[in-house]
């Protein structure tokens, strides 16, 4: 993460540009100190103190010469040498400040001068001056706040970069940088779900702006969360991740992060990779997904659901995502083949004992067989007649299988009512598929 860390700082031009435009002007100060102690009249946002009047003048001068040789192209080295006495003469302003007139101009002079100088820490002191002076419009204050964090980030004072980041996050500030700073510095002080939490604070201010999230958010929150072990915060920010940008790549890597942290066993697995037939998920290139082919079939079991286990893997093999000669794939598909005439055959029977059954346990496996043999009609039926007389099954395995044989069905607003029912280790997976059918449902 320290190798990003150069990115975020701030571009001393867009910092002079944000500083150039509506603040105190500079050459403004001597004009108008003299003009202040005659009239004793506060201008508009304040006035500026006697004290503070009586060390300006040579901090001011410092700032306008050091201008005056920039615009005539003089080298920086040259300019900065001239610039001997500035530390002494911005810390005498400092000092002397008193009222928000004069705290902004002290901290433009600082700004100015530390940026001749290359001091940061003295640009910093500039920027708190700014913003405690009051006087800095209100569409500013999120920026200069970044401003300020971002220094100290710079610096690698985490503890001292959060409120100010903080506080341009909560004005919703343009710059994507600050939000990732502010999570960063919470990781680096040994709180990365308060760097996740901060995070989510931006997403949703800039999602409430109806403003762009940037993708490395997403990233940078999924990575904190993998490195700490924060389980669910991995889950919701791929899940975030993958409504935004619903890559097959992105779909890959949200199912393998639900798996991870879910506590998955064969039947979760056998959905996701469902999951994943759906999404696309598996059209990624094949070193990515040979192992969830894998996963697959062995979840499907060609014992058990034979006419699913074969389309896994012709579709594997088609993808080259699986190999012709490796024999567990070569086995259960030659097992598989043999069963699906007999399995196919006794489908009807179960159904009808399904409906004549006190409970709904048939009706489950039985609506199990025909979502496996794609005829999701079919399926929905003995799902509902299942759930509707209840009995010793996984009632959250069977409101998930009832919501894909809906998806598969184009009945999007039933599938989602269904997921939303999920509950338990399925909950994650089920919130990945309503999502999928979110967006299925966009023409």
């Amino acid at each position: 993460m320290r190798g990003n860390a150069m990115k975020f700082v701030a571009a001393r031009a867009a910092l002079a540009v944000a500083l150039s435009t509506g603040l105190v002007a500079g050459g403004a100060l001597l004009g108008a100190a003299p003009a202040i102690a005659k009239e004793k009249e506060a201008p508009k946002g304040g006035t500026y103190s006697k004290e503070f009047i009586a060390v300006a003048g040579p901090v001011q001068k410092l700032v306008q010469d050091a201008q005056a040789a920039k615009a005539k192209g003089t080298p920086d080295a040259q300019i900065k040498a001239t610039l001997g006495g500035a530390a002494d003469a911005v810390a005498k302003a400092e000092a002397a400040a008193k009222t928000g007139q004069d705290k902004l101009a002290a901290g433009q002079f600082a700004v100015q001068l530390g940026g001749f100088l290359d001091d940061n820490a003295m640009r910093s002191r500039g920027i708190k001056n700014m913003l405690d002076s009051g006087l800095l419009e209100p569409e500013k204050v999120p920026t200069f706040n970044f401003y300020l964090g971002n220094f100290a980030y710079a610096a690698k004072d985490y503890q001292g970069a959060i409120d100010p980041l903080t506080n341009a996050i909560k004005g919703n500030v343009t710059e994507d940088a600050a939000a990732e700073m502010l999570a960063d510095s919470y990781t680096q002080l040994g709180k990365p779900a308060e760097g996740i939490a901060a995070l989510k604070t931006a997403y949703d201010a800039r999602k409430a702006a109806n403003g762009t999230v940037p993708d490395s958010w997403y990233t940078r929150a999924k990575i904190i969360a993998y490195k700490a072990k924060l389980g669910p915060q991995a889950i919701e920010w791929s899940t975030l991740e993958v409504a935004a940008q619903p890559t097959s790549l992105n779909w890959l890597g949200a199912g393998q992060l639900a798996r991870e942290f879910g506590g998955f066993g064969k039947e979760e697995s056998l959905d996701l990779g469902r999951l994943f037939l759906r999404s696309g998920a598996l059209d990624n290139d094949k070193q990515y997904v040979a192992r969830e082919f894998i996963e697959y079939v062995q979840a499907a079991d060609p014992r058990r659901l034979p006419g699913e286990t074969v389309k896994v893997i012709e579709l594997g093999l088609s993808k080259g995502a699986l190999e012709a000669n490796d024999m567990f794939v070569s086995d259960s598909l030659t097992q598989a083949k043999g069963r699906i005439a007999a399995d196919k055959a006794s489908l009807v029977g179960l159904e009808k004992d399904a409906r004549a059954a006190a409970d709904g346990k048939l009706a489950v496996a039985t609506a199990d067989a025909y979502l496996s043999y794609d005829n999701p009609a079919k399926a929905e039926e003995l799902y509902q007649l299942a759930i509707t007389k209840g009995g010793a099954f996984d009632m959250d395995r069977a409101e998930t299988r009832l919501g894909i044989a809906q998806l598969d069905q184009d009945k999007f607003d039933a599938a989602k009512a269904s997921f939303a029912k999920v509950g338990g280790v399925r909950a994650p997976l089920a919130k990945l598929f309503m999502v999928l059918a979110d967006q299925k449902a966009k023409p």
